[in-house]
């Protein structure tokens, strides 16, 4: 959340509160018996907190309630906020168990329901980032929404005690309209789908790029967010557009932020991030300071790389204490195996190799798809970001060692990628194995492009797609990664730096031309 209240869409002569609130029988917070120690915590929350699925769709329906749907996190400094001063409120919670059937969801247990949701949240209210605090519809459409809200704001009306009667009022008394602006939501977010093929325009792949430079530059002057993922990838794109140009206007923000990171240390990191798992963020920034090292010479990136990828590796070895989720993981191994391999680092190597292959002995088997936690008794739940970034670590694993074997698993998640997430009416790979059997909202699978917590997944898919290519001598695999790109070419516009890694891989098959 970027410190921003929601704004409002329900027309003004409905913000007024509910004078009676009619109760429809006791809920009961469900949340003992989750997966994640972040959902589990809640079931001490006065707020009878249900687990996503079927179930809590059913009985939206039975009840005529619409879903208060939120999305937190661990790593999110605002859900904190929320969980304490919010949702700790017994009158709160009293209040939402008799208006509406609350929800709550991991957003790194099911990145596929919180981007889904995010887009929905952009397009109601303009905002982004995390929490999400959203209503839906009991078919799962998001009609009102917003990030961070207060408890109290009567002043405003902006908090949660004043807008939880004013939506359930409208929900009841304006049930038409709220129907046509979900299902308007609905069909603009389904708009940003991948579309007709069409081959990047040089052009427009420029000028996409020197937006994210504008945008990069900015925030370089005044330090606002640069510690977070979504810059790491914007400097990795601009410091791969300094290398193939040679032009210095695409260096100079990128090693603004990295100079600013570096001289910060992990205290600038912490205070500065706001949303995004600190791993992932010193993950990025490994990427880049490789890259920056590579592409001017300066001898304090490099050790300033070493010495991250040194501490990465331990710290991704150590899961007894916390979920392992395979895209976070497999990310923060790749890179490291990637930059420690640049460096000749080959106690980096070892540490990282033996922390993929614990990863692949909990998430992996042969011809089936990598599951999104690890560990017995996780849910059977398949990702595409999960496949790409467990491939992309296995290929990082093959350059570093020589160990053929993991070539063999990306190969093998690659075949999978064509069987279980591909369009086959279409280009480009859908966000999930299959539909999601236990809620309405995700019947129609999204095809991820933008950056989030990690790289868009197609772009990551044509990037491991590319190297397979590279790897093998086998040009269909480049012929599926320009496919996969090509279908993106009309949604990726205009959307500054969450676009960067879907560039950068564009720049990537122009350079292999």
């Amino acid at each position: 959340m970027r410190a921003a209240l929601a704004s409002f869409l329900l027309p003004a002569s409905l913000l007024t509160l509910v004078g009676c609130v009619s109760e429809h029988g006791p809920l009961t917070n469900r949340m003992a018996q989750s997966t994640t120690p972040y959902l589990a915590r809640a079931a001490r929350q006065p707020v009878s907190w249900q687990p996503w699925g079927r179930d809590a769709f059913a009985l939206a329906a039975r009840l005529d309630r619409p879903v208060l749907l939120y999305v937190g996190a661990d790593d999110c400094r605002w859900c904190g906020v929320m969980d304490r001063e919010v949702y700790g409120d017994p009158g709160l919670g009293a209040l939402i168990d008799s208006l509406f059937v609350p929800v709550r969801v991991d957003r790194d247990e099911r990145p596929d329901v919180a981007q889904r949701y995010a887009t929905a949240v952009q397009l109601l209210a303009g905002l982004r980032g995390y929490p999400i605090t959203v209503f839906l519809t009991p078919d799962g459409s998001a009609f009102f929404g917003g990030t961070y809200f207060p408890l109290d704001d009567p002043i405003t009306g902006r908090g949660l005690k004043q807008v939880l009667p004013d939506v359930a009022r409208s929900y009841r008394e304006r049930r038409g309209s709220i129907l046509r602006r979900a299902a308007l939501v609905r069909e603009r977010a389904g708009g940003r789908r991948a579309g007709v093929r069409s081959a990047p325009k040089p052009g427009a792949v420029q000028r996409e790029t020197e937006a994210v430079r504008g945008l990069t530059a900015a925030a370089a002057r005044t330090h606002s967010d640069v510690a977070s993922f979504r810059f790491t990838q914007a400097v990795g794109l601009l410091l791969a557009a300094y290398a193939r140009t040679h032009d210095s206007t695409y260096l100079v923000p990128a090693r603004a932020v990295l100079d600013y990171l570096v001289d910060s240390g992990d205290a600038g990191v912490a205070a500065s991030a706001r949303d995004d798992p600190p791993e992932l963020v010193r993950a990025g920034l490994l990427r880049d300071l490789v890259t920056a090292w590579s592409v001017t010479g300066e001898s304090r990136y490099r050790d300033a790389a070493r010495d991250l990828a040194r501490r990465l590796a331990v710290a991704v070895g150590r899961t007894a204490d916390r979920t392992v989720f395979a895209d976070r993981d497999a990310y923060v191994i790749g890179s490291i195996l990637d930059a420690a391999e640049a460096l000749g680092d080959s106690g980096a190597v070892a540490r990282a190799r033996a922390a993929l292959d614990t990863l692949l002995r909990r998430v992996y088997a042969r011809g089936r798809a990598v599951r999104h936690v690890a560990g017995a008794g996780s849910p059977e739940r398949a990702l595409l970001g999960d496949q790409v970034q467990v491939a992309w670590a296995c290929l990082a694993a093959r350059e570093a060692t020589g160990e053929t074997h993991y070539l063999e698993i990306a190969e093998d998640l690659a075949r999978l990628l064509e069987r279980d997430f591909a369009d086959s009416s279409s280009a480009g790979y859908f966000d999930a194995a299959a539909t999601d059997p236990t809620a309405p909202a995700l019947v129609e699978r999204a095809k991820p492009v933008l950056d989030d917590l990690l790289p868009g997944g197609n772009g990551w898919a044509g990037r491991v797609l590319l190297r397979l290519a590279r790897l093998t001598g086998d040009v269909r695999y480049r012929r599926r990664a320009e496919a996969t790109l090509e279908a993106f070419v009309g949604t990726v516009g205009g959307e500054g730096l969450r676009a960067a890694s879907y560039l950068a891989v564009v720049q990537e098959v122009s350079r292999d031309h």
